[in-house]
């Protein structure tokens, strides 16, 4: 006698259990995610506020040398006696800074307490809107939108210049960048790689919107760096083993490329005449909506490198990209790019660009200094120009001559 399969229904209530749990452990996840969220917050304005009543006490004090000093030593103490760590001399002292630092940008007129009472979602959505349109000027007994955990503001208030500070807090905030991360970002100069790329009028934007692609020449930077992979320049290794290292930490290189970037694929082929032809590193720009090929040159860069992109970029746009999408960008990652190479071979209005990759954090001084020199100069030249207009005669003058 023929022994019967043996029921399935275990199986299947297994299944559904498994099911169940999932989508039960990720609610459960996502509000504690959201609890942990809302803390974070709460204490930024909570430490932000602290930092607002000591400046506001310093104000009304007595014009003595130790005044603040003694103050904050003997506030620390009985702040610590009632709530534990957390508020050491050196830390009221931060949150000082802190409000110092953020006081005076843009931000609604609320209060900490009103801002926590809303959802996180209208919030955000709110006040980034408010921000992205006013004026430069705090009111009094108001609060810039803080987006980040405490760890986060703490690596920003090392920053000088309150346009970069802004700019890496936008980015940090749309790319949910960890603690580390955002340190390794200004450490390698990001905002200066990204200034030096655009124009003067973009800069300012940068430090409004973060950097939000809306052409070609967005996706650049100056150069790009690529410390993470551990790599030194002066051994000795091919292209082949670049891209290998660039796979191994792919996600530090998509986190290096910026905002919007997809993986497509390595060693792409695409057959032609029956010839096959591969590209080394195939992207997808959802902001751009359009494909970015990188070509990897471990040398100097030649007319023949520019002429190989420029064929893969056109097959792309002729076989491969859709209606819908726009034209697809070559870039020529490269050690050494030679400017007068890239001018004389490529015809105006192309899809292609060089760009030089370091494998060490660039000297943060140099490239800020090198972005000073450059937005001066651009200064002194609209400044030439406004000259010329102004002395320029005008059609009345030559006809009255």
């Amino acid at each position: 006698m023929k022994r019967k399969p043996a029921s399935t229904s275990n199986e299947f209530s297994i299944d559904r259990q498994e099911t169940l749990y999932s989508r039960i452990a990720k609610i459960i996840e996502d509000a504690r995610y959201q609890v942990a969220q809302t803390a974070n917050l709460a204490m930024v304005h909570c430490y932000y506020e602290i930092g607002r009543m000591i400046v506001e006490d310093e104000q009304n004090g007595k014009a003595r040398a130790d005044y603040g000093q003694k103050t904050l030593q003997a506030l620390s103490k009985r702040l610590t006696d009632s709530y534990g760590k957390g508020f050491s001399h050196r830390n009221l002292k931060l949150f000082r800074q802190f409000y110092l630092a953020y006081s005076t940008r843009n931000a609604i007129g609320q209060t900490a307490s009103a801002q926590l009472k809303q959802s996180a979602h209208s919030r955000t959505k709110f006040l980034t809107t408010k921000i992205l349109n006013q004026k430069d000027e705090l009111p009094a007994g108001t609060h810039p939108d803080f987006q980040l955990a405490w760890s986060h503001y703490i690596q920003l208030l090392h920053i000088d210049d309150p346009r970069a500070r802004r700019f890496y807090e936008i980015e940090a905030a749309k790319g949910t960048w960890s603690v580390r991360w955002l340190g390794r970002q200004i450490a390698s100069s990001l905002y200066e790689r990204v200034a030096l790329s655009k124009d003067q009028s973009k800069v300012i934007e940068l430090s409004q919107h973060g950097n939000v692609p809306a052409q070609p020449q967005d996706l650049l930077k100056e150069p790009y760096v690529l410390e993470f992979l551990g790599m030194h320049e002066e051994e000795h290794y091919t292209e082949s083993d670049l891209e290998t290292k660039l796979i191994n930490h792919l996600q530090e290189f998509l986190l290096e490329l910026g905002t919007g970037f997809a993986f497509i694929g390595r060693q792409v082929r695409f057959s032609f005449e029956e010839e096959h032809f591969f590209v080394d590193l195939v992207f997808y720009n959802r902001l751009l909506r359009c494909f970015v090929l990188f070509d990897l040159k471990t040398d100097r860069l030649t007319h023949q490198d520019i002429g190989q992109m420029q064929m893969y970029v056109h097959y792309y746009d002729r076989y491969v990209r859709k209606e819908f999408e726009n034209p697809t960008i070559g870039i020529l990652l490269c050690r050494k790019k030679n400017e007068a190479v890239v001018k004389i071979t490529l015809p105006e209005n192309e899809n292609i660009y060089a760009a030089e990759y370091k494998l060490y954090l660039p000297d943060a001084q140099l490239l800020q200094q090198k972005l000073n020199e450059w937005i001066n100069a651009e200064d002194d030249n609209f400044s030439r120009l406004d000259e010329d207009t102004t002395s320029a005669p005008s059609p009345q003058d030559n006809a009255a001559k």
